[in-house]
């Protein structure tokens, strides 16, 4: 019989605390110990070596976010009941759980056209069947389907607890002190109005504080060249071994569930027909796949898998404009007289691109601050200094991935 209680020794939150049967049912589940085996920031820890936490802990740490978010509201005279309380923490714990191996990396290169929040909606309907439809109001509260948006905001928005953790985690294990957040108080200045979750107006700084560090963590961390680079030598690779497959030569995965992946083509019903398969996939399949094709007979796949391995990476240049085509070309030129292969096949070796970030996006669901007075005004509409100017403009940067000479 499962236990009622569980603590968990986080090194970011503390003790977290598991109450529930269901919770710990979900969590003992094959689907999500998957997750153990999926770090959570890809090859990040190629640039920062501590960055080598995987999906469970962040879903952990967002769990408890949760916890101490229903908590607060609740202390606040908010009626949330224990059945939406539980869909919650379950929406949350299971909010990542359709990530493919090395996360947003891969995605679209081994499920075409499949976001992963998708394939997260997927599995949580599989184990609502499996768990006797205990797993409905979760379902609901994480498709924005239920009668209190607040509790879909918590879980999906530009101030959930799913940011919270993960800005707060990965600048834990990157040791980048620009992304620590004052998740603490934020939870605290948390409130609700029309059932719309918002932000006293105390809270204000702490929200500028909060956008201020993501935004910093995007390009000194997500978006870092050296992270940049090897998640698009794994791109290729991919690319490369489903291009052999694909004119009758033989690139055999480590595992038979990548296996399935490469040599399959993508139906409008292949996920939800092949969901068990894919379950079964995460970063070491991938990782033990490149090791093996590090030996494979085909040049640019072996250099590539190598290169990977040994982090000998494509150099990157970062710029405002996009590159010139005869800079472009000349880059291709170089790699094509060094390796002795086609223009084509150098197009895995020299390739451009574009990396972005914004801020705040207001198209996206808004942060509302409300005043003391009972009005509610959207944070980009306060005259602030510090968010207020350019708040909501895309910054675009290009870059160039190419063989070090």
């Amino acid at each position: 019989m499962t236990p009622a209680r569980k603590i968990i020794n986080d090194p970011v939150h503390g003790f977290i605390t598991v109450d529930h049967p269901l919770l710990l049912d979900i969590i003992a589940h094959p689907y999500y110990q998957r997750l153990r085996r999926i770090y959570q920031m890809a090859f990040a820890h190629l640039v920062y070596p501590g960055a080598v936490h995987t999906r469970l802990h962040h879903s952990l740490g967002a769990y408890h976010l949760m916890s101490c978010a229903l908590t607060e509201l609740k202390s606040k005279g908010f009626d949330i009941t224990p059945d939406e309380e539980l869909g919650a923490k379950i929406a949350i714990l299971l909010h990542d759980i359709g990530h493919g191996p090395f996360s947003h990396a891969l995605e679209n290169e081994l499920v075409k056209n499949v976001h992963h929040e998708t394939i997260s909606l997927l599995i949580m309907k599989t184990l609502n069947e499996e768990f006797n439809g205990n797993l409905q109001t979760a379902i609901d509260i994480f498709t924005d389907n239920y009668p209190k948006p607040f509790l879909h905001q918590l879980i999906s928005g530009q101030l959930d607890v799913d940011r919270m953790d993960y800005l707060t985690r990965d600048s834990f294990f990157t040791g980048v002190a620009e992304g620590v957040i004052g998740y603490d108080r934020i939870i605290k200045m948390l409130t609700i109005k029309d059932d719309q979750l918002m932000v006293e107006e105390k809270g204000i700084y702490s929200i500028e504080k909060f956008l201020v560090s993501r935004r910093l963590m995007y390009w000194q961390v997500y978006l870092h060249k050296t992270v940049v680079s090897a998640e698009k030598m794994l791109v290729n690779i991919i690319r490369r071994a489903k291009e052999l497959i694909s004119q009758g030569i033989k690139a055999e995965a480590a595992t038979e569930p990548l296996n399935f992946f490469l040599q399959n083509q993508n139906a409008d019903s292949f996920i939800e027909d092949n969901l068990g398969v894919f379950c079964r996939l995460d970063d070491v399949d991938v990782t033990c796949t490149i090791k093996n094709w590090c030996m494979h007979p085909d040049k640019v796949l072996s250099l590539l898998c190598n290169f990977l391995i040994d982090r000998k990476l494509l150099k990157v240049k970062l710029q405002n404009d996009p590159f010139p085509e005869d800079f472009v070309a000349d880059k291709k030129r170089e790699v094509m007289k060094k390796l002795g292969i086609s223009e084509k096949e150098a197009d895995y070796f020299v390739f451009t691109g574009e990396a972005s970030n914004t801020t705040y996006n207001l198209a996206d669901e808004n942060i509302n601050i409300l005043f003391k007075d009972g009005t509610v005004r959207d944070i980009s509409g306060i005259d602030n200094a510090l968010i207020h100017r350019h708040l909501n403009t895309t910054i675009k940067k290009y870059y160039i991935c190419f063989l070090r000479t």
